[in-house]
């Protein structure tokens, strides 16, 4: 800090692909805060809600801060000592397939560099993968079939440049918030660009859409294979591009010449009318881009419906160039910097073939390594099937958390607990794989370590630390160099990090010479104060030669004759089954939340939009089970059951329900969704088909149903469901029972800790309503009904710690002289849908009019389709449009 005051750090968002800049501050006081780096090319300045709250899940309250063996405190000495012996008696009693490491797209390209060279180069087994094999498998396998190398070959600029933008499989406006607000602040620069959302929900994303086309779930491969057909058809081929760049086009136009419009229509079961919309729109519109994600990859048709896609852009060629091309959207942070070190079970580092003698052959001199492992290892599911059958005997965990967040995770969950020696490298001190660990490594946070990330576009940006890091708290990759020289390995004696990003720059050009995508040979030979300074750059960066960005328009592809490939999709229907589970369940992200709340569970501003675990549910199905608003309800199949709230919404598509992946037995009693995701996977990428488990629903026969909010530490109740959410005083806590408390006020004076609570009972309605005061102040509230509770949620989480009004704190409402704000729709300003009602009713008839009397949506502007649906809502009162309101606050 100098004279002028603390001084602002560069670095990069932890959470999406997007890889925004930030600029973070540490304050004398111990907190930090957050904005958008205005000359960042990811982003200018914006950041989503999850960026702009980063501040507050700094501290170390959650934090494993000392190693742990067995649950007790050690040495570093005697932890990385442990792991080392347990990881070469393995290999030494039972061969080096007999250990492995699960890795994340949450590390840092160097940590990830240095598993990769530890694991598939000393070790000798392929036997690493990473949680970006359960997002991005599919587009990695696509690319590599189309363009023989992981290319993504545009950039962002690409969909702002477009006249015909098609979102399919992507929740953009929700995942990836920053990137969609620039593709409608584009929209809104030039009205002609068109958005078409392919989707069978209805999101955010799809609201603001010109176009949107609910086709029935994993059919999106037969709509793509009949656009093949259509352009086709419609003499849209680009003959010489076709002729003098590609191959395969005539297999891959067989295959999709059955797929006529109306056959399609049947397949998707939507109109013809609209199917035919869409194929013309493409056919008209050279500038197309089409931006795919997790919808397309975590389907067991995942890689050939990637093809399909690039298939339609290779046959008019309209790859490479400005505003046309197919685009991938990554999910984490740092999924394709692992990619391009080799993360996954079936690459080698820089882009380079595990089953190419040549490729090995220049990693092994490189790494001056004993081996190099010469075929895949295994991918997620069939890593942790292994672990299972008691194949895999020493397991090393770094930055995920399997136990929540694989296929059939329960089965995991198991596995884990039997496993003879489990190493996990965190940061928290609890989740539900850590609980199985034989030894916890505490691992350096965001904000601590220094490195590099790529994003979806990618461009590599550093991750710098601003905050220094706890005594007994490493940086991952120096964790793993001590251990590998303990196994005695040579080659991990790195002083800094900045000497492993100049190894994997240098590895990236050797023998390359145009070969490879993968290339910043141009970056090799930075000192620590050059590495310190980096810039955010797009590779590849070669050594010599100009820099590319955007690849394929003149052909060049990386296949063995520098063409481009066509891959016939062949299609079957899939097995929709019926009776009792008749359901096809749909996982995935909402818009404040990220993976399994680690780090967004500890944002206060983040937990009041969506504050438990749901399902979105039909109406109509909704009625057939008996289901009615805000119930709890169970959704289960022959693989588990969990306890959900219920969200009836006509925007999910009739037959299919949708629930967020979040919610782990950290903050929620049982509501684990991938314990019902079956292990299947892409035959091609091993990417599980997390979008596609068929379950049923019934209500959970709740008796009691209850909201407490409560000053102090989280407290789970014992109760059938629970969800626990951070608020700036406290928690808070809904739950529900299937048994009737003999004694509510007992019952409540246990949840609060306290005696003598200030009670309001109505038996006719039969809910109670008790509040904990202390020196005047609100320390904590109960509510219980037999039905579910209706309390102004936002404003009672406010009162907390406040000077209480007890007559309104008992009545669930706030005093007369504070308006109920309603449940949080605007996270950024915190601002409440009863605010934006007010706003509207008193003239505020646009979302920019609203933004300009609230600030609601001016910001991340991922609530601006909220803001939206209520002013419909608002104009069009009688009308059966759903406004999507949080699950915590039903009575809104």
């Amino acid at each position: 800090m100098d004279a002028a005051g603390p001084t602002a750090v560069a670095t990069t968002c932890p959470y999406c692909g997007v890889g925004c800049g930030v600029l973070a501050t540490p304050q004398p006081d111990g907190a930090v805060t957050i904005a958008g780096d205005p000359i960042h090319p990811a982003n200018a300045g914006r950041l989503c809600s999850k960026g702009a709250a980063l501040g507050e899940t700094v501290d170390l309250k959650t934090r494993l801060l000392v190693p742990r063996i067995e649950g007790r405190r050690a040495t570093w000495d005697a932890a990385l000592s442990r792991v080392a012996r347990a990881f070469s008696a393995a290999i030494q009693d039972h061969g080096p397939e007999s250990v492995a490491f699960y890795v994340s797209g949450q590390l840092l390209t160097e940590d990830y560099y240095v598993a990769n060279k530890l694991m598939k180069g000393f070790i000798g087994t392929a036997n690493i993968d990473t949680n970006s094999r359960l997002c991005m498998a599919s587009s990695v396998a696509g690319h590599k079939r189309a363009f023989g190398a992981d290319t993504v070959p545009g950039t962002y600029e690409d969909l702002e440049s477009a006249d015909l933008l098609i979102l399919v499989g992507s929740n953009l406006a929700w995942c990836h918030p920053v990137l969609f607000q620039r593709v409608m602040a584009a929209k809104e620069a030039r009205p002609e660009l068109t958005i078409i959302a392919i989707d069978p929900r209805a999101t955010a994303t799809t609201d603001a859409a010109d176009l949107h086309l609910p086709l029935r779930p994993k059919s999106d491969l037969p709509l793509f294979a009949g656009l093949l057909t259509h352009l086709s058809a419609a003499g849209l081929t680009a003959d010489e591009y076709v002729r003098d760049h590609t191959t395969g086009a005539e297999n891959a136009l067989s295959a999709a010449k059955p797929w006529t419009a109306d056959k399609v229509a049947a397949e998707t079961a939507l109109p013809v009318s609209l199917i035919r919309r869409f194929y013309n729109l493409v056919e008209k519109t050279a500038r197309t881009v089409t931006v795919y994600s997790q919808g397309i990859n975590q389907s067991d048709l995942g890689s050939d419906t990637v093809n399909a896609i690039i298939n339609t852009h290779l046959l008019t060629g309209r790859i490479g160039v400005k505003g046309a091309g197919p685009f991938s959207v990554t999910g984490q942070p740092n999924a394709m910097g692992g990619r391009e070190v080799g993360g996954l079970a079936n690459m080698l580092a820089c882009h380079m073939d595990l089953e190419n003698a040549a490729h090995r052959a220049i990693v092994q001199r490189h790494w001056d390594s004993p081996t190099v492992a010469d075929r895949p290892g295994l991918k997620a599911v069939d890593l942790f099937d292994a672990v299972d059958d008691g194949k895999i005997k020493a397991l090393w965990v770094m930055a995920t958390n399997p136990a929540d967040s694989m296929p059939e995770a329960e089965r995991v969950d198991r596995a884990l607990s039997k496993i003879p020696f489990l190493a996990v490298s965190d940061v928290v001190a609890s989740n539900d794989t850590l609980r199985h660990a034989t030894v916890a490594l505490p691992a350096a946070a965001w904000g601590e370590k220094d490195g590099t990330v790529t994003n979806s576009e990618r461009v590599i940006s550093r991750q710098r630390a601003f905050l220094p890091a706890p005594n007994r708290v490493r940086p991952d990759w120096a964790i793993m160099s001590d251990v590998a020289r303990r196994m005695g390995y040579h080659g991990f004696n790195y002083g800094a990090v900045h000497e492993i990003f100049d190894e994997y720059a240098q590895l990236s050009e050797a023998d390359n010479q145009g070969t490879r995508d993968f290339d910043i040979g141009g970056l090799a030979g930075l000192s620590a104060a050059d590495y310190d300074g980096l810039m955010p750059a797009r590779w590849p960066m070669p050594r010599t030669g100009r820099p590319t960005t955007r690849f394929f328009a003149g052909g060049n592809f990386f296949t063995p004759d520098r063409r481009g490939r066509f891959i016939p999709t062949p299609y079957q229907t899939p097995t929709r089954r019926t009776g009792e589970h008749r359901l096809t369940l749909n996982t995935g992200r909402i818009r404040d939340q990220w993976h399994t709340m680690t780090r967004t569970g500890l944002a206060p501003t983040l937990a009041l939009h969506y504050g438990e675990p749901f399902a979105e549910i039909h109406p109509d199905d909704a009625r057939n089970n008996a289901i009615a608003p805000a119930d709890i309800v169970s959704v289960s199949n022959e693989h588990g059951t969990i306890l959900v709230r219920a969200l009836v919404t006509e925007r999910q598509r009739k037959g299919s329900i949708f629930v967020p992946i979040h919610f782990t037995d950290q903050v929620s009693a049982n509501a684990r969704v991938d314990k019902l995701v079956p292990g299947v996977v892409d035959p091609v990428s091993g990417q599980p088909a997390s979008k596609f488990a068929q379950v049923s629903i019934a209500p959970a026969g709740m008796a009691l149903y209850g909201y407490m909010v409560r000053k102090g530490q989280p407290h789970q109740p014992l109760a059938d469901y629970f969800a626990v959410a951070t608020l700036p005083e406290g928690t808070s806590t809904e739950f529900a029972s299937a048994v009737l408390p003999q004694n509510p006020t007992r019952f409540a004076e246990r949840l609060l800790g306290q005696s003598s609570l200030a009670a309001m009972e109505d038996r006719g309605r039969q809910t109670w309503s008790f509040a904990a005061i202390k020196d005047g102040r609100l320390t904590g509230a109960v509510y219980l009904a037999t039905s579910p509770v209706a309390v102004a949620r936002t404003a009672i989480a406010a009162h907390l710690g406040q000077p209480a009004d007890v007559r309104a704190i008992l009545a669930g409402r706030p005093p007369a002289d504070r308006p109920d704000p309603g449940a949080i729709v605007c996270a950024c300003f915190q601002v409440g849908a009863n605010t934006i009602k007010a706003a509207i009713e008193a003239g505020a008839d646009s979302v920019d009019a609203v933004g300009s009397a609230l600030s609601a949506g001016t910001n991340c502007g991922s609530c601006r389709a909220e803001i939206a649906r209520l002013i419909k809502h608002c104009h069009t009162p009688s009308e059966t449009t759903s406004v999507d309101t949080p699950i915590h606050a039903p009575a809104h």
